[in-house]
């Protein structure tokens, strides 16, 4: 994580064309809505893992969508302590078990207005998970070689706003993880790809 992230380049690899242009071109505003999320590793099956989940139906946006666990910061909280508070609300893995490794690059979502930081962190053991089952329809415990692997992305052809657009996305077990989880994913993956080159 000391190593400088590759930030937008990266995360516009798993973008659909129409959000690339939007990014390349929209600054954020000056003081956007602020989000945090976060990547927990820890050991699952004799591999490194990390949590997605599926939201509800019931939540109040992005409903059905696999999902880093975050949300929206609160007060004058530290954007580490919202992605943390939001990983134990919605998982009960919370930040006593974890140790924060750093951050990835902000994201800006001009569709909802937020900026998205994400967080990287490690948990030395499985966390005894306990979805929030009103946030939450399931987990999806994700083999970070899985990410790695370059079959893993795949590409379809999807009607968003009445308009027929080619969308990128990771295939986890059958999960289509696309949009800002996957391009905060994307630039993990350059950044890990690149440390271990």
């Amino acid at each position: 994580m000391a190593c400088p992230l590759p930030g937008l380049p990266a995360q516009l690899r798993m973008a659909p064309a129409y959000r690339a242009e939007d990014l390349q071109n929209r600054q954020p505003p000056l003081e956007p809505k602020q989000a945090a999320v976060l990547v927990l590793f820890y050991p699952h099956d004799g591999q490194i893992a990390f949590p997605l989940t599926r939201r509800t139906e019931t939540v109040e946006s992005h409903k059905g969508q696999i999902s880093l666990p975050g949300g929206a910061r609160e007060g004058d909280e530290s954007l580490q302590a919202t992605a943390l508070r939001e990983t134990c609300e919605e998982l009960e893995a919370c930040p006593d078990t974890l140790e924060v490794l750093g951050r990835l690059s902000p994201l800006y979502i001009p569709p909802s207005g937020f900026l998205i930081n994400p967080f990287v962190a490690y948990s030395p053991a499985r966390p005894s998970f306990e979805p929030d089952p009103r946030e939450v329809a399931e987990l999806i415990e994700t083999p970070l070689s899985l990410l790695l692997d370059p079959a893993t992305v795949k590409w379809e052809e999807w009607t968003l706003r009445g308009t027929a657009v080619e969308v990128p996305f990771f295939d986890v077990y059958g999960h289509k993880v696309w949009g800002a989880t996957a391009m905060v994913l994307s630039e993990l993956v350059m950044m890990l790809q690149e440390a271990t080159a």
